[in-house]
């Protein structure tokens, strides 16, 4: 069971890295510190884009709009958060 929670822990991890990737490269655009016309970060953002957009679309249905600020990449941050806690505390019960 631990070797599942392992895998289930990486790929969290990498979910949250690409948010914060997805979020990084999306201030660099927003704050033209590199041109939107840059097609190798144009091709990342949107690549990464198409991999979250099926886990956020449907936080994002739930939320309240905000304007311009989106929660939804810190809301499924702290979701994954919650759920590998939670696997831990029942393999482990830590």
């Amino acid at each position: 069971m631990g070797l599942i929670i392992d895998i289930v822990g990486m790929l969290i991890n990498v979910v949250v890295m690409l948010v914060i990737i997805q979020f990084i490269i999306g201030l660099l655009f927003a704050f033209n510190v590199v041109n939107a016309r840059n097609e190798f970060l144009m091709q990342i953002y949107n690549s990464i884009n198409s991999l979250l957009e099926p886990v956020l679309a449907p936080i994002r249905r739930i939320l309240p709009r905000t304007g311009a600020i989106d929660f939804s990449p810190l809301v499924l941050i702290i979701g994954l958060q919650i759920l590998m806690r939670v696997l831990l505390y029942a393999t482990y019960g830590q």
